[in-house]
């Protein structure tokens, strides 16, 4: 039996884990559909954009539930932290709020609109995804930094929203390849590659750029043991980045004879190397919650009403994992033909 001290240290141990297991869950799962909707805009030919619209069209939507989930749990497990990290990123998350909305008007929109007007939601569909990607990166960036000021920590938040957009790009072209075939296939491999190139660079940037922007995280990479503990980290990252390279050319080689066996592969890399930037950061920011200012308890509410939240998240939870395996079990294969009806 848990006693009273047990609770307050363990259930917000469980929340927060929860919380990065939910928004690893949108990472992925929006993220490759966000990056179908940047790589919308590099495809000329209107039914291929119908085709990489079908792909993501029975998923899009609930995707966006993890992200719900990750910010609901944030609010009601640790109103402290809920307060000061929505009050500081309150620019980021509207611009954010307004790119999601534009995508779902545009997604809507873009069939039903006369021809002479399906290019402008076909852009807004591109402008919204990529004004979500590059707002959900900059939160990210302003969050690593514990929100300094200065123009030093802007210029890597906005970095890291490129970053994040890059490897959106890589994602959804990843996902393409697995649902789409003929001359969309062969392209999606090539924005794979080209998207790969920036992603890489841009994750190079990144790690760089993060020990020298916050001397928090530069003392605890750089210490003994730790080092030594984060070394696989950068190391598994470029060998899933070379598989990435090495796997493109062959798979668009054995796409031309109707082969696509290793389609999912770059998309599989892809979500590994997101695995193991969650793993870095987590161990980077762990126990904070806001960073230098608030732990995992302190920002805690009431052990009594963790444990009652802790029941509902154990109905819930499943739930959304229930419906999200089976709908895309249902939506298995390639996609077909768009439909609205």
């Amino acid at each position: 039996m848990f006693n009273d001290i047990d609770l307050a240290y363990w259930l917000p141990v469980i929340f927060a884990a929860l919380m990065v297991v939910s928004m690893f869950a949108y990472v992925i799962l929006d993220g490759y559909d966000l990056g179908v909707g940047i790589l919308l805009e590099l495809e000329k030919d209107t039914s291929e954009k119908d085709k990489m619209i079908a792909s993501i069209g029975p998923f899009w939507d609930a995707n966006e539930t993890w992200l719900v989930l990750g910010v609901g749990l944030l609010l009601v497990a640790f109103p402290l932290a809920h307060g000061i990290i929505l009050g500081e990123l309150y620019l980021p998350v509207a611009l954010m709020l307004l790119g999601l909305i534009l995508r779902g008007v545009a997604f809507d929109f873009r069939v039903k609109a006369k021809a002479h007007h399906q290019a402008m939601w076909n852009t807004l569909f591109f402008v919204g995804s990529l004004l979500a990607a590059v707002s959900q990166g900059v939160m990210l960036g302003r969050y690593i930094t514990g929100f300094a000021e200065g123009w030093g920590a802007w210029a890597f938040a906005l970095l890291v929203g490129l970053s994040l957009a890059a490897a959106y790009a890589l994602l959804g072209a990843g996902w393409l390849m697995i649902k789409s075939t003929g001359a969309l296939q062969m392209r999606a491999v090539r924005w794979a590659q080209f998207s790969l190139g920036f992603a890489a660079l841009a994750t190079v940037l990144v790690s760089v750029a993060t020990p020298w922007i916050s001397p928090r995280v530069f003392e605890l990479w750089f210490s003994v043991p730790n080092v030594f503990l984060l070394a696989p980290v950068p190391i598994f990252t470029a060998v899933l980045f070379v598989v990435i390279a090495y796997s493109l050319p062959r798979i668009a080689a054995r796409q031309a004879q109707g082969n696509d066996r290793w389609c999912w592969l770059p998309f599989a890399a892809t979500v590994g190397i997101v695995l193991l930037a969650f793993f870095g950061l987590v161990f980077s920011i762990f126990p904070h919650l806001v960073i230098d200012q608030l732990t995992i308890w302190q920002a805690a509410s009431s052990p009594e009403a963790l444990s009652i939240i802790l029941a509902g998240a154990a109905i819930v939870l499943p739930t959304i994992f229930a419906y999200t395996i089976y709908s895309y079990r249902v939506f298995w294969g390639k996609a077909g033909e768009l439909s609205y009806q």
